[in-house]
């Protein structure tokens, strides 16, 4: 992809997402995700109405009336989008391919998280760490991971989700609210992810296609694995075949949902043929 092209594709996903997370998402985002708790901002004179509790008494005995101590929230936070970049992401039979939703997802939670004067960074992995960009705030930040996503070039095709856990808990001392967009096609990960959760506010965000939960019937098909690139002639007009590779497909989606609910984080599925929006907008109210 030339430079002119990849600006006209980053401008694109700009005007998108940022008018989303401007008019939409902004005030979701801030009420749902808190700061890391109330700090001293000043003291002025007691008002009518004022919690006698706050009274600094210190302050009231030199002035001989009433004072009170003002706290505000403390505000500022870290997002942290790991996003994964395995083979399994380039896969879409409808309008868009998975991960050109996932760019558009990603894209509207760091604008939101701009909004709010909160710093953003990225995780891309496969199954090692593919890029890492330490958070930061501002525009010209965002513009870069929008640019990442679109245009990184990962070495693997293979996912390790335990892998960029463990990065996570790493490169991460402090609390940060995590998203981790995936399809979350992939195992043993319950435990680092367990890790994680108890120290950031963690939330999976499940990117599929509709055409991934089942195979049709169509006979003797040449299919080939995203991840390891193997070519394979499948006989889609068995029913032992398609019965197989159903079970494969939900045994992986309920070890992702269990793994999540068990370890206090949150989940949202996003089909790639459904509106991100109102799946966003959903799980910001109701944690809100």
């Amino acid at each position: 992809m030339d430079t002119k092209e990849l600006l006209k594709k980053v401008r694109k996903i700009e005007i998108k997402t940022r008018r989303l997370s401007d008019h939409i998402f902004g005030g979701e985002y801030h009420s749902t995700f808190k700061g890391r708790g109330m700090t001293f901002s000043e003291v002025r004179q007691y008002q009518f109405g004022d919690d006698v509790r706050s009274i600094d008494w210190n302050v009231t005995a030199r002035y001989n009336e009433p004072y009170v101590k003002v706290f505000e929230e403390e505000r500022e936070l870290t997002m942290m989008l790991m996003v994964d970049v395995s083979g399994s992401e380039f896969f879409g039979t409808e309008q868009q391919f998975k991960n050109e939703v996932v760019t558009e997802i990603a894209a509207t939670l760091a604008f939101s998280a701009t909004q709010n004067n909160d710093k953003i960074g990225l995780i891309l992995f496969s199954d090692n760490i593919e890029l890492f960009i330490p958070p930061k705030k501002g525009r010209s930040h965002v513009l870069r991971i929008i640019r990442e996503l679109i245009e990184f070039k990962p070495k693997s095709k293979h996912t390790n989700l335990a892998e960029a856990f463990k990065f996570l808990r790493n490169v991460m001392k402090k609390k940060a609210i995590v998203f981790v967009l995936s399809d979350f096609i992939a195992d043993d990960y319950k435990q680092t992810l367990k890790i994680s959760a108890n120290k950031h506010d963690v939330t999976g965000i499940r990117v599929y296609d509709k055409h991934e939960e089942s195979i049709p019937n169509l006979g003797m098909v040449q299919m080939q694995d995203e991840e390891t690139g193997e070519l394979m002639l499948v006989n889609t007009g068995s029913k032992k075949v398609r019965h197989s590779y159903s079970n494969y497909y939900k045994e992986k989606v309920s070890y992702y949902k269990d793994s999540f609910a068990k370890s206090g984080a949150g989940t949202i599925d996003c089909r790639v043929d459904e509106s991100y929006v109102k799946k966003l907008l959903g799980y910001f109210k109701r944690r809100g």
